[in-house]
């Protein structure tokens, strides 16, 4: 019995190297690293790949985001894959091709802890309800395009089990004093929910001349070192991770975002927070509440981003986001399976509360908001949101169900068509916000709102009918704006393009240094095609 229970966890195992294998792979042919898709051949046998030791391994058609992906009947092992990555890369990347494997090694590692663990989780998670299950529930649904999401560069196997969402764990925060003449604060008053300096063992008098400052344990180390502060000995308020990890549920209606040590979706993207970009994303939210104040009719609600601090350091700095009253389930946890619950998916869930168990009702209801808002947005007043699954939720009160949006210093604005609307440009610190290039904006509606915030979801639901959902949808949002021209761009970017854009996310994120890469800004890498899955649908 022993021997059968450990072959078949080792076969286990096998099978998720297997999985993160295909993906790392696809990743690679779909953004053409290095010319790797030169090594794809066609003969009589069907599309195949060739790997650096000579196997050859099946490809089938890679619906929706590219051409040709790994064949379901492949076993892969990770180890050749990246030979054949280390065999293709230019000598310039071999930091990022060993930063990469790195990815790889820690990405799987964190899919079989998350199954050593899978029990233990369940636990928890029958012991929570509303929005931070879902937060955690989300965490085990892989990013669509990125294949080594589940690294988190930085944190060891310990320190995910003991802070990542998909663990369900909870923790409690550390604490700084930081000199009032170093901090910045974006509204006077600190929550009420907020310490004393004696909750947190240090003096009272300490609060006449310091800030008490969150800090994730995750970064205790490193922010006691730095010079000026004054750590507190005592931890307080006890937190659990959404599925950002750097964010943290404090009570049902509030949460907050704090630096921590550690990268994901790419060695570029650190968790850790530039001053700078809370006022950009206050700004940006004031912007889109201006915008709905004129545009009553979009289903549309936003979280308040308003209240956050800093002490000019990137790991000195934290936001408080506060939520609106309503079920909230986020997009990214619709695909989630349930636990103890064979086939079913968190959208099965909230489709038999809210749709009468009509799946397709409700994916065509967030499509709409989706599409509306985001269209609007794009022709009306040129701006264009990185607001994908991660950063959209449903919101559901008394009426129709809403979109909420959350995190908005992503998103990309042209300041003559803002101000062609009579609304003033904001003054953004990060100059990458504006634009005066419409195809830019374009660039980001597909790959953010087309391909991860509507298509994703859908074809994760729906396969068979995803495409026409989501085509229907945008068709209908775009109706109304005729011959404008920033429709007709978008027309001819989304329903009418031979090939869809898509980001270098692996490129720009990881393999290639931005000097050679070019990119400005590695969220928005431009570098790649894929198969337009809207036309014909």
């Amino acid at each position: 019995m022993g021997a059968r229970v450990i072959q078949k966890a080792r076969d286990q195992a096998t099978e998720r190297e297997h999985y993160l294998a295909a993906r790392v792979l696809n990743a690679l042919l779909r953004e053409d690293y290095a010319g790797i898709s030169a090594r794809v051949t066609r003969d009589k046998d069907g599309v195949a790949f060739v790997l650096a030791s000579g196997r050859r391994v099946g490809l089938a058609a890679g619906s929706p985001f590219q051409d040709f992906a790994t064949a379901p009947y492949e076993r892969l092992r990770l180890a050749e894959v990246l030979e054949t990555l280390r065999a293709v890369a230019d000598p310039a990347d071999a930091g990022g091709v060993a930063a990469f494997t790195r990815e790889c090694d820690e990405a799987l590692a964190a899919l079989e802890a998350h199954h050593r663990r899978r029990g233990e989780v369940a636990g928890r998670l029958r012991g929570r309800r509303g929005l931070i299950r879902y937060e955690s529930l989300a965490a085990t649904v892989d990013h669509p395009l990125y294949p080594t999401a589940r690294c988190r560069l930085g944190l060891s196997p310990a320190d995910l089990a003991a802070y990542a969402p998909e663990f369900a764990p909870e923790f409690a925060m550390r604490w700084a004093a930081v000199p009032r003449e170093r901090v910045t604060l974006a509204r006077p008053e600190l929550p009420a929910w907020w310490p004393a300096p004696r909750e947190v063992g240090l003096p009272s008098g300490l609060a006449r001349t310091h800030v008490l400052f969150p800090v994730h344990p995750l970064a205790e180390r490193l922010v006691s070192a730095l010079p000026g502060l004054v750590t507190a000995p005592e931890p307080h308020l006890v937190v659990r991770p959404t599925l950002s990890t750097r964010t943290v549920e404090v009570a049902e209606r509030v949460h907050l975002k704090v630096p921590i040590p550690a990268s994901t979706l790419g060695l570029r993207n650190r968790r850790t927070i530039k001053p700078a970009t809370l006022r950009d994303g206050a700004l940006a939210e004031s912007l889109l509440r201006a915008i709905l104040a004129r545009e009553p009719r979009l289903r549309v609600t936003l979280a308040d981003e308003q209240t956050y601090g800093h002490a000019g350091h990137e790991y000195l700095g934290w936001l408080v986001r506060g939520l609106p009253e309503g079920e909230i389930v986020p997009v990214a946890a619709l695909l989630a399976p349930l636990p103890e619950s064979e086939g079913r998916l968190v959208l099965h869930e909230v489709a038999e509360r809210r749709y009468g168990g009509d799946v397709r009702a409700l994916l065509r209801d967030y499509l709409a908001a989706l599409m509306e808002w985001n269209v609007t947005l794009f022709v009306r007043y040129g701006v264009a949101l990185e607001a994908h699954q991660q950063n959209l939720a449903l919101l559901f009160g008394d009426g129709p169900m809403r979109l909420l949006v959350k995190d908005d210093d992503g998103l990309l604005v042209s300041p003559r068509r803002l101000e062609a609307a009579g609304i003033g440009v904001p003054g953004f610190a990060d100059e990458r916000m504006l634009t005066g290039d419409p195809y830019a904006l374009a660039d980001v509606f597909v790959t953010i709102t087309l391909h991860l915030a509507a298509m994703a979801v859908a074809h994760g639901a729906l396969p068979g009918s995803a495409a026409a959902l989501v085509g229907r949808a945008l068709a209908a949002a775009l109706e109304p704006y005729g011959d404008d021209p920033m429709a007709r761009l978008l027309r001819a970017r989304t329903l009418e393009a031979a090939r869809l854009t898509g980001k270098s996310m692996v490129v720009a994120g990881t393999l290639v240094a931005k000097e050679r890469t070019g990119a400005r800004d590695v969220n928005k890498f431009y570098g790649t095609t894929g198969p337009n899955y809207l036309r014909g649908a």
